[in-house]
């Protein structure tokens, strides 16, 4: 979820994803400059906004990864070694997340790095982890169309948000559809997914408009909704600014029950901020929900609230957040005796599987993306959110599968042959 060309930093990645796959553990200790993680203490990176716009959900994240670090080393940690945290804030700012990221990788010798919800942010940090060989955990819901074996993608990419939801949406509401997002990649990519999936299904879109991230005045876009009158809202719109959006939204009166918002990026934590009375009646496609039903859930939602206060929320993005740190620490066991380095941790986690809050999930072997459970809410006024649709099985992560004749794997994208 860029704000400087996609097209010159995914050509970069890709390129680079694929030097670097043989080899690729004496690349890191050769040229990096960082130590072996050869015993004692694991340094890891946790790299999310504390302050800034974004903050409102990535908080959240950072709480969610903290919490799965402190269990993993309260049950002995990993082959006896604790795992230890070395918290950033990147200030909702994709230029301070790359100087921070730099700072964790080189200055701290972490060997893996969580962080990042927007991609405008992850593709501000990749060129460093490229460039050092080092491990990203990026747990957040995004575009696709990325094959770096320098990260580990552990949120929903559109095979598992909008696959199942487009067609949903235009057939309980309607084929006409307003597109607003905010300014950046990851909506703009979403966006043209959903543009793809409504030409299969006879739709159109009767507009499409872009805001700064941290926009607040939604007036003149409100207007444009009551004047074109759309079946759907499909909202990319993230942070402070959904709370913006969605009160806006009530305070014009408009009715969710005739032009609902169709949301892949809202989730209790905006629903919390703004009360649940301007979510209501709204729509997210996500894999995971506070409401889900599940023992590990259950665990899950009561150890944050005990942890971070009876009033906290879990969400999509903070759900991922928490088990990437798990599906970590069970590869970097499995090196017991090995040095523990970024690429022998990534090799690692290709194939590691965890019961997870959602479900079952595991990370692929061949794109480095996560198998995940996807369901569609409708958000209530106690400010969870019903689970309306879910799948009935794990869905496979397909990062190119909107765009046939691409394939992510271990050496890079490569063009299918027809």
């Amino acid at each position: 979820m860029a704000q400087f060309s996609r097209r010159g930093v995914v050509k970069g990645v890709a390129g680079l994803a694929g030097a670097a796959t043989f080899g690729f553990p004496q690349i890191w200790i050769k040229n990096s400059g960082l130590a072996r993680a050869a015993g004692g203490e694991i340094k890891v990176g946790v790299l999310y906004s504390l302050t800034g716009t974004t903050a409102i959900i990535e908080t959240s994240l950072n709480q969610a990864t903290l919490m799965a670090i402190e269990e993993i080393n309260a049950a002995g940690g990993v082959n006896g070694r604790k795992l230890v945290p070395v918290v950033e804030d990147p200030a909702s700012d994709p230029a301070t997340f790359a100087e921070k990221a730099r700072k964790l990788v080189i200055g701290e010798k972490c060997v893996s790095v969580f962080g990042s919800y927007t991609s405008a942010s992850r593709k501000a940090v990749l060129p460093i982890f490229e460039r050092y060989h080092n491990l990203y955990w990026y747990p957040t819901l995004y575009e696709g169309r990325e094959c770096s074996m320098n990260v580990i993608y552990t949120g929903a990419v559109p095979n598992q948000q909008q696959r199942d939801f487009v067609p949903w949406l235009v057939k309980n509401f309607g084929k006409r559809f307003y597109l607003i997002g905010s300014n950046y990649i990851y909506p703009k990519e979403e966006n043209n997914v959903c543009k793809i999936l409504l030409q299969k299904l006879g739709g159109e879109v009767v507009g499409e408009e872009y805001v700064p991230l941290g926009h607040s005045e939604f007036s003149s876009v409100i207007e444009k909704f009551k004047n074109t009158k759309p079946n759907v809202i499909f909202s990319t719109v993230v942070g402070d600014s959904v709370v913006a959006l969605h009160r806006q939204y009530k305070a014009a009166g408009l009715d969710p029950a005739k032009m609902p918002m169709a949301s892949l990026t809202t989730s209790e934590e905006e629903v919390r901020a703004m009360g649940g009375e301007f979510a209501l009646g709204h729509f997210t496609s996500a894999p995971y929900f506070m409401s889900y039903e599940s023992p590990e859930n259950a665990k899950f939602v009561a150890a944050i609230q005990s942890k971070y206060g009876k009033n906290a929320v879990t969400n999509f993005v903070s759900e991922p957040a928490y088990f990437q740190v798990h599906l970590f620490a069970q590869a970097a066991a499995k090196l017991a005796g090995s040095d523990l380095t970024p690429p022998t941790i990534r090799e690692a986690a290709w194939g590691q599987e965890y019961k997870a809050p959602e479900g079952l999930v595991k990370i692929d072997g061949q794109n480095s993306h996560t198998y995940l459970w996807p369901k569609i809410g409708e958000a209530q006024m106690n400010g969870q959110f019903k689970i309306i649709e879910q799948s009935k099985e794990w869905v496979e992560p397909d990062p190119y599968w909107a765009y046939p004749g691409q394939v992510c794997t271990p050496k890079g994208m490569v063009e299918k042959k027809a």
